[in-house]
């Protein structure tokens, strides 16, 4: 590994250590903060930044949901239910951080650039309120290691601040080489945040599974007795939909949202021809 880029990692992972931790706060007086200069530094907020955030907008709780995708209606239904989960455990203002991963992902998920614009739309859509949403960045890959891997980005978000994480099957998981099955177990992750030292103050939300109800033309969470009446829409479906130009069932995702991925796919295709 190049020593500019073991350094850069170093100083990556100090980033989200404890705004309080004397080692980041050494590496902040010895370093300059990361620029990337690529029109998205200011969703790249440091620990100290987020929690001054949540103080500023009067936050009594904070929830996280990490993703490396666009944001759809099945996402935002997800997030508003854990929400109203808790304003009835008896919050008065849970404040949501929609923490795009900034790093390496896979070679053909949607670049960061598009997400967080595609984030911004939902907001400006109303389907996520943005009085009591952050969409910001989460500078690491996605190494896809598991239940170890989850660990990581559970507790730097505790770190900074977040009390709630939301938290489903497979996190940070992969496919067997084999293809056939998965590398890890599918609950491992969910197991091991409940259990794992340093982590005991973080809350976990699980994730409901939405997809697609035909019946009310809608996301909508997922009902075993009646699943012939969902469509599943993986990422990937989603994609192949995008760059063709198609459009998914209406109530999938929100229409200026969807228009800012097929943009984006045409000017790939451009670019290829």
């Amino acid at each position: 590994m190049p020593a500019e880029t073991f350094l850069r990692l170093s100083m990556l992972g100090s980033f989200f250590q404890c705004a309080k931790d004397p080692i980041a706060i050494f590496l902040a007086k010895v370093f300059d903060r990361i620029r990337y200069e690529d029109g998205l530094d200011d969703y790249r907020l440091t620990p100290a930044e987020l929690q001054a955030e949540f103080e500023k907008r009067g936050a009594d709780t904070v929830f996280v949901f990490q993703l490396r995708n666009p944001i759809h209606n099945g996402h935002a239904l997800l997030m508003t239910s854990c929400r109203e989960h808790l304003l009835e455990m008896g919050y008065k203002n849970p404040i949501l951080l929609v923490h795009q991963i900034g790093g390496k992902v896979k070679a053909d998920d949607i670049p960061l650039k598009e997400r967080i614009m595609q984030n911004q739309a939902v907001l400006e859509e109303g389907v996520l309120d943005p009085k009591t949403t952050i969409v910001g960045i989460f500078p690491s890959p996605m190494l896809y290691g598991g239940p170890t891997e989850v660990q990581w980005h559970a507790k730097a978000r505790m770190n900074a601040g977040c009390e709630y994480y939301i938290v489903g099957r497979d996190p940070a998981g992969m496919k067997h080489p084999n293809g056939e099955r998965d590398l890890y177990d599918p609950w491992h992750g969910k197991k091991v945040l409940g259990t794992a030292p340093g982590l005991e103050k973080l809350n976990i939300l699980p994730f409901r599974v939405a997809a697609y109800d035909k019946t009310i033309g809608r996301m909508a969470f997922f009902d075993p007795s009646r699943a012939d009446d969902f469509l599943f829409i993986s990422g990937t479906k989603m994609r192949g939909y995008a760059s063709r130009g198609e459009t998914p069932p209406d109530g999938f995702m929100a229409p200026a949202a969807w228009k800012i991925l097929v943009d984006y796919y045409s000017n790939v295709r451009s670019y290829d021809i």
